[in-house]
């Protein structure tokens, strides 16, 4: 009898057990079964933190993930907006320019089928030339210098020549991957590389392992005309980040403007969930992909003042007392 007793209650246990399992597995079914997301260059922030990004999330749930190469944050706003990339990574001011239909990629299209999952990190804009230049501030330019400033539709692209063209330097501006103008600054082909990336970045630290450069700080002026400007904000990128600024013991006075992961708002809620709540908890292993994932930390959603958050997004902040905005709900 003991016996028949203990098989019913094991039996019953079980039958418990399937039937708690069974929502989780019925909301799996309407998940993708593989995902993208779209990143900017090789040889830039974004493709390692993205590639990174999207084994840690695809090991964890089970499913493919990979990152595409794109043209930066315009073309990935275009292409979460059209529903050929689940997600992307974007900087503010694209994406506000995206969102009221003043992009380069698709002028009077409003991209608002996009919406914000997590705070990245903060994008400095750094200007690197060879030393051998003897160029190591902006005004040294020369009228209609060559500066490479990444590929077209990029947040350099978009912000380098106009705020270099701000602070007195009229350039003539040459768009390619940062690996390509790395190439090019080295051949002579052109004089500067304008880097809209998180940091240490990839690009920079390869052209100081072969050649001396110089990694331009603004100064306590052109830093004021910068913020009076445009959409960015003061950043020190500290003097430890790469050899050529840890030997010379100075830190680099630059401009930001911070980065959003962004989802297409088609997406289930229960997966952007899942992938926002492993992002969020796991900061260690975020960091170990890219050291600016430092601030890839809850406490940032703050900065997104532009973008709609995905539903999912915004029951796990909520649960975890982070307040969204009425307007940046759906």
């Amino acid at each position: 009898m003991m016996l028949l007793t203990r098989r019913l209650f094991v039996a019953a246990s079980a039958i418990a057990g399937l039937a708690l399992a069974t929502p989780a597995m019925a909301q799996k079914e309407n998940w993708p079964k593989s995902f993208t997301i779209g990143t900017a260059s090789q040889g830039g922030t974004y493709f390692q933190y993205g590639s990174g990004w999207a084994d840690f999330i695809a090991q964890q749930l089970g499913i493919t993930g990979s990152a595409e190469v794109t043209g930066g944050p315009a073309q990935n706003m275009a292409l979460v907006h059209t529903g050929q990339l689940p997600f992307g990574m974007v900087t503010m001011g694209p994406a506000r320019d995206a969102l009221e239909g003043n992009s380069e990629i698709a002028p009077g299209m409003p991209m608002d089928n996009v919406r914000a999952i997590f705070p990245m990190y903060e994008t400095p804009f750094s200007l690197v030339t060879l030393a051998a230049s003897g160029v190591d501030d902006v005004s040294k330019l020369k009228n209609g210098a060559r500066i490479g400033v990444g590929p077209a539709g990029g947040t350099s692209d978009a912000y380098f020549p106009a705020m270099l063209e701000a602070l007195g330097a009229k350039i003539q501006k040459s768009n390619a991957g940062y690996s390509d103008l790395s190439g090019q600054l080295m051949d002579g082909l052109i004089e500067g590389i304008g880097f809209a990336a998180g940091v240490p970045i990839p690009a920079v630290s390869e052209l100081e392992s072969t050649t001396k450069i110089n990694i331009i700080s603004f100064t306590p002026e052109q830093l004021m005309t910068l913020t009076k400007t445009f959409p960015v904000s003061p950043y020190t990128i500290p003097a430890s980040t790469y050899r050529t600024t840890e030997a010379q013991g100075k830190d680099i006075q630059a401009v930001s403007m911070w980065n959003f992961a962004v989802a297409s708002a088609d997406l289930p809620e229960d997966f952007v969930y899942q992938i926002v709540k492993l992002t969020m908890e796991n900061n260690e292993k975020m960091v170990a992909i890219h050291k600016s994932a430092e601030t890839t930390i809850p406490e940032n959603y703050v900065h997104n003042k532009v973008l709609k958050w995905h539903p999912g997004a915004v029951r796990w902040f909520e649960e975890n007392g982070h307040k969204i905005p009425a307007e940046l709900k759906d």
